[in-house]
């Protein structure tokens, strides 16, 4: 079905591969880090002019801060990261807090980078604004930012590094739920954090999306938040269900809580009577598929996304780019990308899965 209208550079539109949907694992407050071993060449982040011409430092250390560590899906991610980064002869950290919600941790990951010295940083924002004194001071220390996954304000990182147009995916889900329930009933939708960026955004564009004719005789009721808790997303599930009894369909745009919300359905009464859409990989999302709880979901490929994001900013902290919109550079063998307007860099287009194609993948 899907996806969105053409933006600018090289596109991905084929391989999917994915983000979890698995309850963050609980580590200890600090979080964990994760690094590769290489040697260190300090250098400035990309400033002034760009040098398209200009050939990658070697040794760039560049530090990966998702949102949580220990969540399936940034572990793809990052592990694609690692993989770009080291493809550049950097050096690759991970670090991060054991909890989606941990803004106060994220700052101090930050600030921590910083004084550390990191060529880059590569952040998925918990919260849009909490991280900008921060990364601005980083910014100011000449290292490179970068956000992927969730973006920040736009003045406050250099290059978000964006899974899809986020119009495109709020329109999407509201498309393909429509198409479930025949356009007609009430929906609701289960989000991760309140504060969640990429979450808030799309669900704005699935609110435009609703204004539409077609979609005269669907309701939006409720919009609830599970934090990207596997239990706290299932319960939600459960509240939303109990609390709206016409319910018809759930749009849930974050990998724990599709897989929460599939887990509650497929042992419940409303399995085949509440249809589920929104964001989760084949492996996670297989079984509910196969048994009729789930008609389809989508979702893009979150190892290339790390990937890209890694390439970016080694891009940056070389002065290949700066940030700005025209700007082009090669991301290894993802191929030729150019940054759009704010800074903004489009992976691809996401992929709806369903019971006739889902055994190709084996993610």
């Amino acid at each position: 079905m899907i996806l969105r209208s053409p933006a600018p550079g090289r596109r991905l539109t084929g391989a999917v591969a994915g983000t979890a949907l698995v309850a963050l694992a609980r580590a200890a407050c600090g979080g964990t880090t994760k690094s590769s071993t290489g040697d260190s060449t300090a250098g400035p982040a990309a400033s002034g002019s760009a040098n398209p011409n200009a050939k990658i430092k070697p040794g760039l250390k560049i530090a990966y801060l998702p949102k949580a560590v220990n969540n399936p899906y940034f572990t793809t991610a990052d592990t694609g990261g690692k993989k770009a980064v080291e493809a550049v002869g950097g050096q690759y950290k991970e670090v991060g807090t054991a909890s989606a919600t941990d803004t106060a941790g994220q700052v101090s990951y930050v600030n921590t980078l910083t004084q550390q010295g990191q060529n880059a940083i590569v952040v998925s924002a918990q919260d849009p604004g909490a991280l900008c004194t921060s990364l601005k001071q980083a910014m100011t220390a000449k290292i490179s930012v970068v956000t992927y996954d969730s973006d920040t304000n736009a003045d406050c990182r250099q290059v978000f590094v964006n899974q899809a147009s986020a119009e495109a995916l709020g329109r999407t889900e509201v498309k393909l739920l429509g198409q479930q329930i025949n356009f007609e009933g009430e929906i609701a939708v289960l989000s991760a954090a309140q504060t969640a960026t990429n979450q808030n955004t799309w669900i704005g564009f699935m609110q435009e999306e609703l204004k539409k004719p077609e979609y005269a005789k669907m309701k939006l009721v409720k919009i609830a938040y599970g934090n990207d808790d596997a239990q706290k997303s299932f319960q939600e599930t459960q509240g939303l269900l109990q609390s709206n009894p016409n319910l018809k369909g759930i749009i849930a745009p974050t990998a724990v809580g599709i897989k929460a919300a599939a887990q509650y359905l497929s042992g419940s009464k409303y399995k085949g009577k509440v249809q589920l859409t929104g964001l989760g990989t084949p492996n996670d999302m297989r079984q509910y598929v196969k048994d009729g709880t789930v008609k389809g979901f989508e979702l893009w490929d979150p190892g290339k996304l790390g990937e890209l994001a890694g390439y970016t900013a080694a891009a940056l902290a070389s002065g290949v780019i700066t940030g700005a919109k025209g700007e082009t550079f090669t991301a290894g063998g993802l191929g030729s990308y150019t940054i759009g307007d704010k800074g903004e860099v489009l992976l691809g287009d996401p992929t709806v899965f369903d019971a006739k194609n889902i055994d190709q993948f084996t993610f």
